[in-house]
């Protein structure tokens, strides 16, 4: 994965989320697999589950 990701100005609500969407990497900031940089930057971990990512999209 990237060193850095920046996520979206807004969540669309589509279903599933797509990998771009704040909420998802709120969800896992929380989870403990993303710490977040600034407003729009996330630092994901080194090697997030796949399973995790997907729950998280939900």
């Amino acid at each position: 994965m990237a060193d850095t990701v920046t996520v979206k100005k807004k969540c669309c609500k589509s279903g599933p989320r797509c990998k771009k969407c704040p909420v998802v990497w709120k969800r896992l900031e929380l989870q403990g697999l993303a710490e977040r940089q600034s407003k729009r930057k996330y630092v994901p971990a080194d090697d997030i589950p796949k399973k995790a990512f997907k729950d998280a999209r939900r």
